[in-house]
């Protein structure tokens, strides 16, 4: 997976064969992540092994702040800065001859960002709106979204992540994607994402957490995102960010 560099950027192409290299141009993806290990590993793997919804029609995903200081982190200056790179990224496009609304190409910038105890959720969620970034929320966090991979979770976990990532760890067969003969992992080590916890040859795994995503965000009803309990909606960012129809 590409990461975001100094002057890494869309191409600007102008003169012959522009139309052409529009066509041909992978769409940009610019994604925040609050967390530092697991969603960047998530996105790594999943951009390698996913299958794309259309041929032909290619995702560059960077990570945006791998470097991120924690106080950087909160959803509110997450979005804060995913405005000014996509103001940066829309100019860039606009030079090289993209229209937004009309190329499926245009750039996009994402951030991910969990529940947890953060202060600021719904001004983060209607500053994003307002601005044009596009935002894949987890309550209580993204350890949500792992397990639902698993196993159909429907109950609240009372906004605890802890709580989530305990679920996760004990689910059968998730401490053996380790290594043969690992029998229990900690915490810490469940911040890092192995294939096998989400990837399958049949794409069922993806199909599954995805179906009881929805089951359980249908169920929140409240205007405020901190009362969604559980939720997660990563899959909008697996198919119209990063445009995969499963991994």
């Amino acid at each position: 997976m590409a990461r975001t560099r100094g002057g890494d950027g869309i191409n600007r192409k102008r003169g012959g064969g522009a139309t052409r290299g529009r066509a041909h141009r992978s769409r940009q993806v610019y994604v925040f992540t609050e967390g530092e290990v697991t969603e960047p590993e998530y996105i790594d793997l999943i951009v390698k092994n996913g299958t794309p919804k259309k041929a032909g029609e290619t995702v560059q995903a960077h990570i945006a702040n791998p470097n991120a200081e924690g106080k950087l982190r909160k959803p509110l200056r997450l979005v804060q800065d995913a405005v000014k790179t996509l103001r940066t990224v829309e100019r860039e496009a606009t030079d090289a001859g993209l229209q937004k609304g009309e190329h499926w190409n245009w750039p996009q910038v994402w951030v991910l960002f969990d529940r947890d105890d953060h202060q600021g959720i719904a001004e983060a969620m209607r500053l994003a709106d307002k601005e044009g970034v596009h935002v894949a929320y987890s309550h209580p966090c993204f350890e949500l979204w792992r397990l639902l991979h698993y196993t159909n979770y429907t109950s609240s976990f009372g906004g605890v992540c802890g709580d989530a990532n305990s679920r996760l760890r004990s689910s059968a067969g998730f401490a053996a994607t380790y290594g043969p003969g690992v029998r229990t992992v900690t915490e810490q080590k469940s911040k890092h994402v192995r294939g096998d916890q989400v990837l399958h040859e049949k794409g069922d795994r993806y199909r599954n957490a995805k179906k009881h995503a929805q089951k359980i965000n249908e169920r929140c009803e409240s205007p405020d995102p901190n009362k969604w309990d559980p939720y997660t909606d990563v899959f909008a960012f697996v198919e119209d960010g990063l445009l995969l129809s499963g991994y």
